[in-house]
């Protein structure tokens, strides 16, 4: 045989084996392929071996959130794929590859609180953030919702509304009409990945609730002569605040014992819960002060020939509360049940150097309240962590007659255009008046176009300024009332207006 031949018999030779091993190795096999955020970790042959190794090898996990089974991360998915590809990796190489990377999870329960719409301090619309909430079993998340309901309504109170068993108001008194929550609030179950919050006691969720977060809420030792108001404002807090915080003490009045250790939560409610109440109430019915002159006295010169003498309403109020704060009073109706006689007094009409200034500090019992009712919505104090710098009286009435407090000269009686220091927000409109020894009032959110004062006005105590609105960041119809000593914002300091009252 020639030597060509024999290279030519080789190489078909070679080409037949090949051939033949070709056909054997191109048949297809269905395996599945693991992807880890997109990624291919490569190709395995049991989808379900992979699955039963990661939930034999999660004893941790499992003891943790005590459940029975654990599952593949979120971002891993596992695909089904017929393929000539003979690189396969055994099931103990991809739990390797994946057990660092990615978190499994577990079967649990979903639940998102969709945020709802305010109105921030320049009077424009904000939605707020949605909360996801994961907890280990359905119904803890049903059980923490009704014990931080009760944080803001008492028990007795609230079930006596779901059991329908509230006693009707007879002559005074408070009967909730309505409890909802304002957010809609989805839950599902599904698959939750284990380096999530996941709740599994009612306890740590009523926490996250009610402050925002589950640690550990700041604490304070009480002090011979500390009282609950004196504790909750020296730290920021309001009253309320402090008694959620702290369910054993009933109200602002319960005594305090030294060394006794308190909570000092500030409130951030993870929802919005609204109460709406029908409230009958009796207040006086202000007496007006009828103001005449006699030009032989001098300007500062003032006596009274007929006292004053308060009647009395009977007052039904719808009250509407957002997580136990009054954000509105509604007058439904006014019953009078006895007329009030005015007081008339004589004041000096001749012209002085002085004009008024000079007169005496006031004190308390010399001013006069500034609106036709007394229901105070939001007392001055702290609450959430902000101070509230005034005191918000509600309930008379859009457009209702606010007075002077004192006699003085008004320096500010303008509408807002911007945001204003206090926080009375864009298109806000406020009076401040100048008492001439020292002390300030201010009107804040009066109603549009209201103001029958100007700037250099002199104004009489009781004498009408203005009507009652809801101008700037204000919720509802009210009356923001403050005093201070030196000028509002520029220096001076404000004060609890009740003081002198």
């Amino acid at each position: 045989m020639s030597r060509k031949l024999t290279i030519l018999c080789l190489l078909l030779s070679v080409i037949a084996i090949t051939t033949g091993f070709t056909k054997i190795s191109d048949k297809p096999q269905t395996l599945y392929r693991v992807y880890l955020k997109g990624e291919s970790l490569g190709l395995i042959e049991s989808k379900r071996e992979l699955e039963e190794y990661i939930d034999k090898e999660q004893d941790e996990i499992k003891k943790k959130y005590n459940v029975k089974k654990v599952y593949v991360p979120a971002d891993l998915k596992i695909v089904k794929e017929t393929t000539f590809d003979r690189n396969i990796k055994s099931t103990k190489e991809i739990y390797e590859d994946i057990k660092d990377k990615s978190p499994f999870t577990i079967n649990g329960y979903i639940t998102k609180i969709k945020g709802i719409e305010t109105t921030n301090a320049d009077g424009k619309k904000e939605r707020g953030k949605t909360v996801v909430i994961y907890t280990s079993k359905k119904g803890i998340f049903e059980s923490s919702m009704e014990k931080t309901v009760k944080s803001f309504i008492s028990e007795e109170n609230y079930n006596n509304y779901a059991n329908n068993t509230q006693k009707p108001i007879e002559d005074v008194g408070t009967i909730i009409e309505k409890i909802y929550i304002k957010n809609k609030i989805t839950i599902k179950k599904g698959l939750i990945p284990v380096d999530k919050t996941i709740y599994q006691t009612e306890e740590e969720l009523s926490k996250f609730l009610l402050f925002g977060t589950s640690a550990a809420q700041k604490t304070y030792t009480v002090q011979l002569g500390d009282t609950i108001p004196d504790v909750a404002f020296n730290n920021k807090i309001s009253t309320q605040e402090f008694l959620i915080a702290n369910p054993s003490l009933t109200d602002e009045n319960s005594l305090l014992s030294p060394g006794q250790v308190v909570t000092l939560g500030i409130l951030k409610p993870q929802f919005s819960l609204v109460e709406q109440d029908k409230v009958v109430f009796r207040e006086p019915k202000n007496y007006t002060t009828e103001t005449r002159y006699d030009n032989d006295k001098y300007v500062g010169w003032e006596e009274t020939i007929q006292a004053g003498v308060n009647g009395e309403n009977k007052i039904t109020q719808a009250v509407l509360k957002v997580n136990g704060e009054i954000t509105s009073r509604t007058a439904i109706e006014t019953e009078v049940l006895k007329e009030p006689i005015n007081e008339i007094i004589v004041k000096g009409g001749k012209q002085s150097a002085y004009y008024g200034y000079g007169s005496a500090l006031p004190s308390s019992g010399s001013w006069g309240w500034p609106t036709i009712c007394y229901s105070v919505s939001s007392p001055f104090g702290w609450r959430w962590g902000v101070l509230h710098d005034g005191t918000d009286i509600a309930g008379c009435g859009y457009g209702s007659n606010i007075f002077a407090a004192q006699s003085g000269t008004v320096v500010k009686s303008e509408k807002m255009t911007g945001g204003y220091p206090g926080g009375y927000g864009a298109n806000g409109e406020y009076i401040i008046i100048d008492h001439h020894n020292g002390y300030y009032s201010l009107y804040a959110h009066l109603c549009p176009g209201c103001r029958s004062v100007k700037e250099g006005d002199y104004v009489d105590k009781g004498q009408p300024i203005g009507g009652m609105g809801m101008t700037g960041a204000a919720t509802g119809v009210h009356l923001h009332f403050a005093i201070w000593y030196g000028y509002p914002y520029r220096g001076g300091e404000v004060l609890n207006a009740m003081q002198f009252y």
